[in-house]
């Protein structure tokens, strides 16, 4: 990198640093309550409240590794944003204000209001363990995997020390603010992301042809390959590099109606690092609205999260054969001669991207990191010290108590994800590696929260064994041999359960789940459970501040289905 490309970037790092050490601040000497820590102290405004929540949502995992996603099946893969997107809209609608109306801190603090202490204690050891063991550690591999490509030779030699930097710039402003400081560094992290972002595409396409025009080299990139920019896939349509049926990861009308919406409402509806954000809202209407300007978001990051990765597929075609080079650039191949699809965007940045800009661009990368990074580490404090360390270990413990632990919590989690982190290793498409993880636990979970907000019948036990059962249901989808069960009259594309794409397998384990809650607490007497949450149709009212704004998204994200159907 040139000299002001490194002044850019460390530029871009005093600004994050210096705003959120001045957010951080004590009030008038005083030490931080424990809503200051946790929740901002309920003052965000509803354009802070959507920025954080893109901030937090947008890390490694989707511009290096979706980026990677897009390189290895095209477009289909943006189905995660813009199913994303009316997802937000149903949490903002239904879910949000059953929330705040309960006035939590945590998600499994509402657990323990509609079911049970140990339930909730059982969710919170698991959500403990999901942040800080999966996404931490994926954050900060893919982090470092990104920087170890634009700064070096993409050998691995960087990850190591880029993950070390990356993580303690997180931790220098988040440690001491809370979620104040996370949250108001994410509005410029946003602005850095997405202007970032959009250069960086801007930039590649035109490279794409000799004539170098941005409209021109996008119309080349879609002419070369109409198929990868298909978002309802057909089996067979999309072979990735590594000779995978993309439709196993996205298979057709699922996506619309099936398991993707199991994937993206557990994600946004009930995941503490992510939701936490509308908790800290001034009022319901304020967070409302902060959801409806972070589904908007959703509808254009795809254009530098999915759309250099197929501009990367495409500067390496080979034109006479139309499929990808024999010999792929420096950087694209493992030491044990895997595809690295999720070098696409780090490979795109350091070849293409100008100097002056690669300093804005990596910028934007690293804004997208550190920004999960320190969402993540808040929540897993907020958790532990909330549910774990109040409920069990200290129950009067003062604010200022409480905000200690939860700094410590900060630092010892960092720690813990960035020893794991390097031991991640070369992997192919690791968005979809994710997403297929916490589809294994994502469904029970997701069936045990619904049927608590709108199924008053549901009981402590039932939702417990819902619970234990869905993870070895999952499971099973994924180990048994193919043969054991012939599924052929359910669906036509494959005779056993080892050929079910995961999408699939999510719906099924949901479904599956639901049923066992619903027959156990239909044995233990059929009745309103005593925590049974009361719902009134005035709860679920939204004002035109939000109803305007969600139709407009709602409309916006048909017509692309229609488009690029």
């Amino acid at each position: 990198m040139e000299n002001i490309d490194i002044v850019v970037f460390i530029s871009y790092c005093i600004i994050i640093l210096s705003i959120g050490l001045y957010v951080s601040r004590d009030k008038k000497g005083s030490g931080k309550s424990a809503e200051d820590y946790f929740l901002a102290g309920k003052s965000l405004p509803w354009w802070a409240i959507g920025a954080s929540l893109i901030a937090a949502n947008i890390s490694a995992e989707q511009f290096v590794a979706m980026n990677g996603s897009g390189f290895a099946l095209g477009l289909a893969i943006a189905t995660y944003e813009w199913m994303a997107a009316v997802t937000l809209l149903v949490v903002g609608k239904f879910f949000l204000p059953i929330y705040i109306e309960k006035k939590i801190y945590t998600i499994p603090e509402f657990v323990k209001k509609r079911y049970s202490k140990n339930l909730k204690t059982i969710l919170a050891i698991f959500w403990i363990s999901l942040f800080v063991f999966v996404n931490l550690t994926t954050v900060m591999y893919l982090g470092g995997k990104a920087m170890d490509t634009i700064f070096g030779n993409g050998d691995g030699s960087l990850i190591t020390i880029s993950i070390i930097g990356l993580s303690l710039f997180a931790l220098t402003y988040s440690v001491w603010g809370g979620l104040s400081a996370v949250a108001w560094t994410d509005v410029v992290q946003v602005i850095i992301l997405v202007l970032g972002g959009i250069l960086m595409t801007g930039i590649t396409l035109t490279y794409v042809t000799p004539g170098g025009g941005i409209v021109e080299g996008l119309t080349h990139v879609y002419n070369t390959v109409p198929e990868r920019f298909s978002m309802i896939l057909d089996k067979g349509e999309i072979i990735t590099p590594d000779g995978r049926d993309a439709y196993f990861d996205l298979p057709g009308i699922a996506v619309l109606i099936g398991g993707m919406w199991i994937a993206n409402t557990y994600y946004w509806g009930f995941n503490q690092y992510i939701i936490q954000r509308t908790f800290a809202a001034k009022s319901l209407e304020e967070a409302q609205k902060g959801i409806a300007f972070a589904a908007f978001l959703k509808l254009i990051i795809p254009i530098f999260v999915v759309l250099p990765g197929i501009i990367a597929y495409v500067i390496n075609l080979d034109p006479s054969t139309g499929e990808l080079v024999k010999t792929l650039p420096e950087g694209f191949i493992s030491q044990d001669g895997k595809i690295l699809n999720d070098n696409a965007a780090p490979w795109l940045i350091k070849n293409y991207i100008p100097v002056g800009i690669k300093g804005l661009i990596l910028a934007a990368l690293a804004a997208a990191i550190v920004s999960s990074l320190a969402s993540m580490l808040n929540s897993t404090s907020t958790i532990f010290t909330m549910d774990i360390y109040k409920e069990y270990i200290n129950k009067n413990a003062s604010d200022k108590i409480l905000v200690k632990v939860g700094r410590i919590v900060v630092i010892i989690s960092l720690l813990i994800a960035m020893i794991i982190a390097p031991a991640f290793g070369n992997l192919g498409q690791v968005f979809q590696a994710i997403q297929e993880y916490t589809g294994v636990v994502s469904p029970g979970i997701l069936a045990v929260f619904i049927m608590g907000l709108f199924y008053k019948k549901a009981t402590n036990n039932a939702a417990i064994w819902g619970i234990l059962l869905s993870i070895p249901i999952a499971m099973y989808f994924k180990v048994v041999p193919k043969g054991w069960i012939e599924l052929f009259p359910l669906f036509s594309h494959g005779l056993f359960i080892g050929e079910i794409p995961f999408l699939h397998q999510m719906g099924i384990t949901f479904i599956i789940t639901m049923l066992v809650i619903y027959i156990i607490s239909y044995l233990e007497g059929n009745q309103n459970d005593p925590k049974g949450i009361e719902l009134s149709k005035n709860l679920f009212e939204t004002k035109p501040s939000f109803n305007i704004p969600a139709f407009a998204v709602l409309i916006i994200t048909a017509m692309l289905y229609a488009i690029f159907w």
